[in-house]
């Protein structure tokens, strides 16, 4: 993976990848930092972080996750990624008010073969000391009977224990109470921890500030069990300015699926971070030295209209998810609409806009009456509405003033194929000619 490997020569080296993570403000909870830092400084280790399936695409909200093994990873230890696809058929209860639905089988089935590929993206697979795995809890629990799980694991967790969790409390205590289901959620996320402790090695287990129960739980069950110290640690959830947290029930989701969110949208909600927040997603999710970080963010202060920081995060983190291709192509398109030249655009960005903004196909004759065509396109309600933003020289078409007396069947075709129509500076349609 060649975005890994540079980002091995940038990386923090194992001791002082804590202090890395303190300073980007990613350390939210942890069971205990020296004893932690001494074991990384004793070499390679295992860390985990669990994804349940419950919908088929990871979200925006999951990048810190997913970035936070690729540190350890280039710090010199072994990434696994956990698809929940035992724990995905329960729900953690954490975050929620009320019941999950669950999921049937096929759903679930579904939601987990697609999550399990973008699991892969960010990590490093190549055979190495470092090898990233991807795991499925489905495998080591399934078959596990009711007797053995009460013997193997809820023996060694107090019922005190899994109450004084906050979000279990809260459920308690709500209208709605918790089930039996998902109370238990606790017990099959400590015994994943025991599982790849005693099968992998694996001794940390980090994730978001809501998993800290969760986690704390696995920890301590390992001790009981076998006597060995393992570690936890967790990082801050990531938040909108109004404090909410990305998510996929919140309307408006960012998905990592490009068929969800395509890679314009996924880095245009980037570029439009707000000034407020854009320096806490560079130093969470950029994989860039804190130094470069904290320059790009000087640059930004001085100059906020460029929006540099914005941009940067927008860059690096679409090309880490879709690829530098989609990127350039997904920068340039944004660039093209507000401000770039139309005529020096590339067929990528020009395809790009196609599936973003209005758009239409149409055969070359009917490029003839340029009122009757701004009229069928949507840019103007009426002949009458056309003539009159015409004579006020409110339209352009690829890049070019027009008035009524334009031919729009000579304007130069871009990519011999396509028109942009502009009204004002912000509504656009792009026209696909067809011959």
């Amino acid at each position: 993976m060649a975005a890994l490997d540079h980002a091995r020569g940038d990386a923090a080296s194992p001791a002082s990848l804590l202090d890395d993570l303190s300073t980007r403000g990613m350390i939210h909870d942890a069971t205990d930092l020296d004893e932690l830092r001494a074991r990384l400084a004793q070499g390679t280790t295992g860390i985990y972080i669990g994804f349940d399936p419950t919908a088929d695409s990871l979200h925006v909200g999951h990048l810190v996750g997913q970035l936070l093994l690729r540190r350890f990873q280039v710090a010199g230890h072994r990434p696994f990624a956990l698809a929940g696809g035992a724990t995905g058929m329960i729900g953690d209860p954490g975050g929620r008010s009320a019941e999950r639905n669950l999921l049937d089988a096929d759903t679930l089935g579904h939601n987990l073969e697609r999550i399990e590929r973008q699991l892969t993206t960010l990590l490093d697979f190549e055979p190495g000391p470092c090898q990233a795995t991807l795991v499925n809890n489905a495998e080591w629990t399934t078959d596990i009977t009711m007797l053995e799980f009460l013997r193997d694991v809820g023996k060694y967790v107090t019922v005190n224990q899994m109450i004084a969790k906050d979000s279990v409390r809260s459920r308690i205590q709500s209208e709605h109470g918790i089930s039996y289901t998902e109370f238990s959620y606790m017990l099959l996320q400590a015994n994943d921890f025991r599982h790849l402790h005693d099968a992998h090695g694996v001794e940390i287990q980090a994730g978001a500030s809501d998993q800290w129960g969760n986690i704390v739980a696995g920890v301590d069950l390992i001790r009981r069990r076998s006597g060995a110290t393992v570690h936890g640690l967790t990082h801050p959830l990531v938040t909108k300015s109004d404090g909410s947290k990305f998510g996929k029930s919140v309307d408006g989701a960012v998905w990592l699926d490009r068929d969800k969110t395509s890679p314009y949208k996924f880095w245009q909600f980037w570029r439009q971070s707000d000034d407020a927040m854009v320096g806490t997603y560079l130093m969470m999710l950029s994989m860039r030295p804190v130094e470069e970080i904290l320059a790009t963010l000087d640059a930004h202060e001085a100059d906020p209209g460029r929006a540099g920081a914005q941009r940067a995060l927008a860059d690096e983190l679409t090309t880490m998810v879709h690829g530098a291709p989609s990127a350039s192509a997904a920068r340039e398109a944004a660039d093209l609409l507000f401000a770039g030249d139309p005529t020096t655009a590339s067929l990528d960005a020009v395809q790009t806009l196609f599936e973003e903004i209005p758009s239409s196909t149409l055969a070359p004759g009917t490029l003839e009456g340029t009122v009757a065509t701004l009229v069928a396109v949507g840019l103007a309600t009426s002949n009458g509405d056309a003539r009159r933003n015409l004579a006020q020289r409110a339209y352009h078409a690829n890049g070019h003033p027009i008035d009524e007396e334009t031919d729009l069947a000579r304007v130069p075709l871009l990519h011999d194929r396509y028109l942009l129509l502009r009204k004002g500076r912000k509504v656009h349609h792009l026209v696909e000619i067809f011959s």
